[in-house]
């Protein structure tokens, strides 16, 4: 019998967990370190911070009743388009 050939994609998400766990990267250590970064900018009211190579997002995600605005950090992937169903490709 053939064997049927798998591609395989491993998530962000997987390669994370994996440095913490068996590479001991200290997870809170780099959130503590991006969330220094990106407060100046969030205090501000910017919507993006660049770090390097990375542009980090802000996001409002909702305000309190004192006006404390609470800020989600995330990245933005390259712009992908559907090749078919199981396929994404960079748009260039």
């Amino acid at each position: 019998m053939k064997r049927r050939t798998t591609a395989m994609r491993v998530s962000d998400h997987a390669v994370l967990r994996f440095l913490e766990r068996e590479c001991d990267l200290d997870v809170e250590a780099v959130r503590a370190h991006l969330t220094t970064l990106g407060n100046d900018a969030a205090a501000l009211g910017a919507i993006a911070v660049q770090v390097g190579k990375v542009k980090l997002v802000l996001a409002e995600a909702a305000v309190d009743a004192n006006g404390t605005r609470d800020v989600v950090m995330t990245t933005v992937l390259p712009r992908r388009r559907i090749v078919n169903r199981w396929s994404l490709r960079d748009e260039r």
